[in-house]
């Protein structure tokens, strides 16, 4: 019973205080983030004269559902077909970016000699920029529907989904102390994997669930359904050692592509509110102004080089895309702060014990003067543009100009185009396949033990017979994608031998290619999968008869998949017109 009290002492306290501070930063036309966090330092232990927080155990776990709630709302707002419009010009601008701004989070570091622990976590916090923040000053500014702010959106996109896979990397590096290349690369693989299966396999659940869960008109069943697929993927990707960040974002950007979006963000979003509020109110509470005082320095130069560096990569990315001046100017100076993913990854850097106690206030610190900066630097970004473009040589502009037609002249046009375009759709539907493969073989390999004991209980004792089971239970499985990957790997060395090679070549090559393909396909899927291969001769008559299932079955696999890549389409493609009002 005390416990409950403290629990609806804290809750009481934060919720008056946030709702004191959501009233008067509204009054001034401020960021209400900033607000709770100011609520977070006047209720927190480091304010005389007592803290008014008891339950800090409990607060952290709302915490943590703040997290949740934010990063699935933010996955609400990834839009694939927003990001394939902009995905060039955001590729640009987020890159260089995010490579420049670890290397000089990590610099700043150590020339004000911390640990290199604290540096690289410092790179990564001010990595990515904060897409709360954005959206909220963009809104206010009633600037959301413009082009450059399209491509700010595609450039947060981008960020949070390298943000996720920055966690990952630094969670490598703070429990083993080192992070090679071959194992940053089998990380942001395994990663990329995951996310392209999780979202293909979701895409193709998720919304059908949704709308059947509609055709009730219960608010109530959509709340529940959302929340149950929300934490059940969460635990997923918990079990499977990620952050859980992931499986918010991820979960988020699934259901971002139902028909049900609108409902979903009108319902979840109060959720949000409150527990987002939470989070950034106990970020408030563990900023010590102490520290600030102390590392005042530091949080000037952080802030300053955020502001900069972010602007200036962000702008030259843009412009190097081929963007005009004024659009790239606004790009930069949209992007020019941090926020969720830094708090994250500062609390990542807190909870195992890697980094100094100083670094999460520095964060804070910086998060809260550049959020402060943010709708003054996208104002600014008209007249300063005109400004620098009045003051431009005659010679830089025409070079400019110069650059932007040979852009221009790089594209397809015609025939060539329609080509480059069906070159492209086959590769990626190839690649599609190949990733479903993959993560069923992976996950057959993930799971051998427990299907083992299974087995046992069924009285298969033997171990080779048990691999051998699941290992042809996966290629089975596998059929139709394998199938899949023959056809497009064969209409596509069909359509590049008739570009690139003499009439006698072309029938050879075409018929080897795909082949070729296939089985080293078949390599990966046993060097990935070796602690459930079965013995080589064992192994082959597993590939035998997958090869005679094939065979007979032939049509059979191919309407399946048909089928599965026909309702794929269908749920992509349905007109979110809600969706992209949103952005």
């Amino acid at each position: 019973m005390h416990d409950t009290a403290n629990f609806i002492q804290d809750m009481a306290i934060i919720m008056i205080f946030a709702a004191m501070m959501t009233l008067l930063f509204h009054r001034f036309k401020q960021p209400v983030v900033l607000g709770y966090i100011i609520a977070g330092v006047i209720i927190g232990p480091y304010t005389p004269p007592f803290s008014l927080i008891s339950g800090e155990t409990t607060i952290k776990t709302l915490s943590e559902l703040g997290v949740i709630f934010l990063l699935f709302y933010l996955g609400l707002e990834f839009s694939l077909k927003k990001l394939a419009r902009v995905g060039r010009v955001a590729l640009f601008a987020a890159i260089p970016e995010i490579c420049v701004m670890i290397w000089v989070g990590y610099e700043i570091g150590r020339f004000f000699g911390w640990n290199w622990m604290d540096s690289i976590f410092l790179g990564g916090m001010l990595a990515s920029s904060s897409t709360t923040i954005i959206v909220k000053a963009l809104d206010e500014l009633k600037m959301k529907r413009e082009a450059f702010a399209q491509i700010i959106f595609g450039v947060l996109i981008i960020e949070d989904i390298l943000a996720i896979g920055i966690i990952a990397l630094l969670s490598a590096l703070a429990t083993t102390g080192e992070v090679s290349a071959g194992s940053a690369f089998v990380t942001i693989g395994k990663l990329s994997l995951f996310m392209v299966v999780a979202l293909v396999a979701g895409i193709l659940i998720v919304p059908r669930v949704l709308n059947y869960a509609a055709r009730f008109e219960s608010d109530e069943m959509i709340v529940i359904t959302v929340l149950g697929f929300c934490f059940g993927f969460c635990m997923l990707v918990i079990k499977l050692d990620y952050s859980i960040a992931l499986g918010a974002f991820v979960i988020g950007a699934v259901i971002a592509e139902s028909r049900q979006l609108p409902v979903v963000e009108r319902l979840m979003e109060p959720i949000r509110d409150l527990f987002s509020a939470i989070f950034f109110v106990t970020i408030g509470l563990l900023l010590d102004p102490k520290v600030l005082v102390e590392y005042a320095a530091p949080v000037a130069v952080i802030t300053i080089a955020t502001v900069l560096v972010k602007f200036f990569s962000s702008c030259l990315g843009a412009l190097a895309a081929g963007e005009k001046a004024r659009t790239s100017m606004r790009v930069g100076m949209g992007l020019a702060q941090i926020g969720e993913f830094a708090f994250i990854i500062a609390s990542l850097g807190m909870t195992l014990r890697v980094t100094s106690d100083f670094l999460f206030p520095v964060a804070v610190a910086v998060s809260v003067v550049t959020t402060l900066l943010t709708p003054y630097l996208i104002k600014l970004a008209d007249p300063l543009s005109a400004k620098v473009s009045a003051s431009m040589p005659e010679i830089v502009v025409r070079a400019g100009q110069r650059y932007h037609n040979w852009l221009g002249s790089l594209r397809f046009t015609g025939d060539s185009a329609q080509i480059a375009s069906l070159i492209r759709k086959i590769i990626f539907q190839i690649f599609i396949n190949g990733a479903l493969v993959t993560a069923v073989f992976l996950a057959a390999a993930y799971s051998g033990k427990a299907i083992s004991h299974y087995l046992m209980g069924l009285g298969i004792m033997n171990e080779n017979v048990q691999n051998t089971l699941v290992w042809a239970s996966a290629l089975l499985i596998s059929l139709p994608f394998l199938i899949a990957m023959y056809r497009k790997l064969e209409a596509l060395s069909m359509l590049l031998v008739e570009l690139c090679l003499p009439q006698s070549l072309r029938r050879i090559v075409a018929e080897a290619l795909p082949l070729a393909s296939i089985l080293l396909m078949l390599l990966l899927l046993g060097v990935i999968s070796i602690n459930i291969l079965p013995p080589t001769p064992w192994l082959l008559w597993v590939l035998a008869g997958g090869a005679m299932v094939t065979a007979l079955g032939w049509s059979w696999f191919i309407k399946m998949h048909s089928r599965l890549q026909i309702a794929l389409i269908e749920t992509v493609s349905e007109d979110h017109g809600e969706h992209d009002k949103k952005h």
